[in-house]
């Protein structure tokens, strides 16, 4: 199992830790922030438990990068688990996240709805 030396960003993503923000005008979108520091371990071997969400109105989940649980890939006799549980939803699909530092999460998850919002058409 690799050890980050240093995960840049990692203070910042912990403190966003229980924040929801609405992140539109209309009120038609907020994002959800839970991150907890968990022991190293095969399938979060960057010390942390996360699940960065944005939810419609409704509380629909939209789009989430998390690492609860293990992931499928690839199809028919090839599938396989992947080995650590970072992982992106969006709408109904599943596909692994290659997690490098806390910076790059939270960039890859604000650009993911900005391409959302932006295919949605809202205003921010």
């Amino acid at each position: 199992m690799a050890k980050l030396e240093h995960d840049l960003g990692l203070d910042d993503l912990l403190a966003l830790d229980g924040v929801v923000l609405v992140i539109d005008p209309l009120g038609n979108y907020w994002v959800k922030f839970v991150v907890t520091r968990v022991a190293t371990s095969d399938e979060r071997p960057h010390g942390i438990s996360y699940s960065l969400t944005l939810h419609a109105a409704d509380g629909e989940r939209i789009v989430g990068f998390d690492n609860a649980h293990a992931v499928n890939t690839g199809s028919g006799p090839s599938r396989r688990m992947s080995s650590t549980h970072d992982h992106r939803h969006r709408y109904g699909t599943t596909k692994p996240y290659k997690y490098q530092d806390a910076l790059e999460l939270l960039q890859d998850f604000w650009n993911e709805v900005d391409v959302i919002l932006k295919e949605k058409g809202s205003i921010l």
